[in-house]
């Protein structure tokens, strides 16, 4: 072999030794995956294809998998938030653009209190015209904890533009309730015992149970008291029958008409907006059969839309809670439908009562998706009872093939489904509205 022959041979052997290191470290650099999404965006659209209403298009849109079961959007920044699990104690919080699949910001890890085989929860909150995303647990305190109590209700609190990350921690002593439809984290016992933290500063406020301002000559008000929700004003608060904001107004002074003025009973809220039942007057032809739905401000209390509904149809506290549609337009609440703009409003059941409609989702378009005869929002979207749709400008709903998987919520321009495969692992999939182009 020649000298030349020598020096090629030995380049070339460089070369393919230099190769293999190469692909090496690209097979092993990088951290780990720390339970990023495995197809965050596909080009050609989610690799799922379900079967779902036609107004959606499954060839557009994105996927995500092993996600928290629960998701929050915040319309106005146009991303969707979800809990991924970092490693076997640690959860994150990220983000992904509702339209196009790309990922947003994420947060930092953290462990939650409560047990690592279960996702925290997951909500959102509006103060004024900012949008937060919350997570939190709750758990007896050990060598992670923080603070210094028996055990605690633990939160972050996140800017949803910018990620701004920030822990709060409330000693609490009972297994609490966590909503976020007011304008500050409400937390409480279920009862008359409550704490709010505003979003913005973290600060928390408590308000003792005998000074809920409970108004004059209500004796109803001081049985079976509850806070009900935070607004802008003050606590909503509730008693065996009738209801008030603390320093603000007193369900007696807004009942609507044609209802027993004591009698009203609020189900549920929304950011703006309280859902309550109202008894008709004694006397009514239809007062033993039928009852009020009524939709009011949060801010006045004023009726905005009322319907009819039969009796015994709907059990305060549980359901139906109040859905909205993106821009505020709609509300949703298991077999009832308002039109805010319009005020109108639908109750959706045979006129017996039977085969009512739990609707899961609204758009801004007024189209809402739901099924009849299904236990409740869960078994709708889990295949139980018949799909519909329905038009609220028509108040005319129309079946959908029986295979057909609901939208658990839409949001700018994109239905969101949930799913689970066959392996177990929970689906977070995004469908373009056909109307959205």
């Amino acid at each position: 072999m020649t000298k030349r022959q020598k020096i090629v041979r030995i380049t070339l052997i460089a070369g393919v030794l230099i190769l293999v290191m190469l692909l090496v470290l690209a097979s092993c650099g990088g951290t780990k995956d720390d339970a990023k999404p495995r197809k965050p965006v596909a080009s050609s659209g989610p690799e799922t294809q379900l079967n779902v209403p036609d107004a959606y298009n499954t060839r557009r849109g994105w996927e995500i998998e092993d996600v928290s079961p629960q998701y929050a959007v915040a319309s106005a920044t146009g991303l969707v938030a979800y809990l991924a699990r970092v490693d076997d104690n640690r959860y994150q919080l990220r983000t992904q653009y509702t339209e196009t699949g790309k990922s947003g910001w994420s947060g930092q890890a953290w462990r939650p209190l409560a047990p690592v085989d279960r996702y925290p929860r997951l909500l959102s909150v509006t103060k004024g015209d900012k949008q937060y995303f919350v997570t939190w647990s709750y758990g007896r305190l050990g060598e992670y904890a923080l603070a210094s109590a028996d055990s605690l209700v633990s939160l972050d609190v996140y800017d949803a533009t910018t990620g701004e990350q920030r822990r709060v921690e409330v000693p609490w002593t009972d297994a609490p309730t966590v909503t976020g439809t007011g304008p500050g984290i409400l937390i409480s016992d279920g009862k008359a015992v409550s704490a709010v933290v505003d979003p913005s500063t973290g600060e928390v406020s408590r308000t003792a149970p005998g000074s809920l301002g409970f108004p004059k000559g209500c004796p109803n008000c001081k049985k079976l008291t509850e806070v009900r929700g935070v607004t802008a004003s003050g606590l909503l608060v509730s008693g065996a029958k009738e209801f008030w904001v603390r320093g603000g107004w007193f369900s007696r002074k807004v009942a609507p008409k044609g209802t027993e003025p004591t009698s009203g009973v609020p189900a549920s809220m929304s950011a703006e907006h309280v859902l309550a039942k109202w008894q008709k007057k004694k006397g009514a032809k239809d007062a033993a059969t039928h009852e009020m739905w009524v939709v009011h401000a949060l801010d006045t209390g004023k009726m905005v839309a009322q319907v009819r509904c039969r009796k015994p149809a709907i059990n305060p506290g549980a359901e139906p809670q109040l859905v909205s549609s993106p821009d505020g337009r709609y509300l949703i609440a298991g077999r009832l439908a308002f039109d805010l703009d319009e005020k109108k409003a639908f109750c959706f059941e045979e006129s017996d009562g039977t085969r009512p409609l739990t609707l899961t989702s609204v758009t801004d378009t007024g189209v809402a998706y739901g099924a009849t005869s299904a236990r409740n929002v869960t078994d709708a979207l889990s295949g139980g009872g018949d799909p519909v749709q329905v038009s609220l400008t028509t108040g005319e709903p129309e079946p959908l093939p029986l295979n057909v998987r609901l939208p658990s919520g839409d949001a700018n321009g994109v239905g969101l489904f949930r799913w689970t495969d066959g392996g177990d692992r929970p689906h977070l999939i995004a469908y373009l509205r056909r109307d959205e182009g």
